[in-house]
């Protein structure tokens, strides 16, 4: 593969919140998408939230009734694995946050992908060598950790394992770049950079709610209006899922061994409630 390959095709598998995103920018970039999803609809559903956030985006004037409608040219539906990636320059994964289901899907992909496309995974915190090893491919196999709200969020995690040739990792820049993304590049390390910092953060503020320190608005504006961040951790672990981030947690203090990844009780209690946060109306905050 050479080092100026040029991405044209990309298949997106999994179309909820991140995958949707995903294949937004990349449309909007004028590659040829193809957006598939395991369960029924969900890829249709997916196309349509898309166009939502496109019609928003001219609402305000970010961009012309032209270039949504030919974003839109960009996209397709696909009904199946094969018919998604069979011709692509890129496969993207982002299905449920599971090594097993990802190992088995790169194992798919692997089959049904042509040769010389690179296997992304937008995995945000599991081993990018596990993944690979699920294919015949390993050099092509990367981790391209996107961020939500995917067409507005600026930052694109680019993860290398060992075995990453650097011809993919300048491939994924490139592409990174192509999508307006602000790529940085990590080892494939638990947690990567964002999320172990995320979580981190996120659990001891987690664990200052369940000590009285000071309510959930509270410790979220002290990190907003202390720290600059655009978004308290608390609310955030509501957009993204408490169930997300308690299987992220656990999986960190199970891979570094550190007492700062281990779940509050607080955590483990409204997951076992099922107060998930944003999705399910009831987290941290109301929804």
């Amino acid at each position: 593969m050479s080092t100026d390959m040029e991405i044209r095709r990309v298949a997106v598998i999994g179309a909820g919140t991140m995958g949707h995103g995903i294949a937004h920018v990349a449309a909007m970039a004028g590659m040829n998408v193809a957006l598939y999803d395991a369960f029924e609809g969900a890829a249709e559903k997916g196309l349509v939230k898309i166009r939502e956030n496109l019609d928003k985006g001219v609402a305000r004037g970010k961009f012309t009734d032209e270039a949504r409608d030919a974003a839109l040219a960009h996209l397709r539906v696909a009904t199946s694995l094969d018919e998604a990636a069979s011709d692509a320059d890129l496969v993207i994964e982002a299905v449920v946050e599971s090594l097993d289901v990802k190992t088995s899907l790169f194992a798919d992909l692997h089959r049904v992908a042509p040769g010389h496309a690179i296997l992304a995974t937008n995995t945000s915190s599991l081993s990018v060598a596990r993944i690979a090893e699920a294919t015949g491919r390993p050099d092509r196999v990367i981790g391209m950790h996107f961020f939500n709200p995917v067409h507005i969020m600026k930052l694109l995690e680019l993860v290398v394992h060992d075995g990453t040739s650097d011809a993919t990792r300048d491939a994924a820049l490139e592409v990174a770049r192509a999508i307006g993304k602000e790529p940085i590049v990590v080892r494939d390390v638990p947690g990567f950079a964002s999320s172990r910092l995320g979580i981190c953060i996120g659990l001891e503020a987690m664990r200052m709610v369940e000590q009285g320190v000071a309510s959930a608005e509270d410790i979220d504006k002290a990190m907003e209006l202390g720290y600059n961040h655009p978004m308290g951790p608390l609310r955030l672990t509501d957009l993204v899922g408490l169930d997300v981030r308690l299987s992220i947690a656990e999986y960190l203090h199970r891979e570094l061994g550190s007492e700062s990844f281990r779940p509050p009780d607080i955590l483990r209690r409204m997951v076992a409630d099922g107060k998930l946060g944003k999705k399910s109306g009831q987290g941290f905050y109301s929804w």
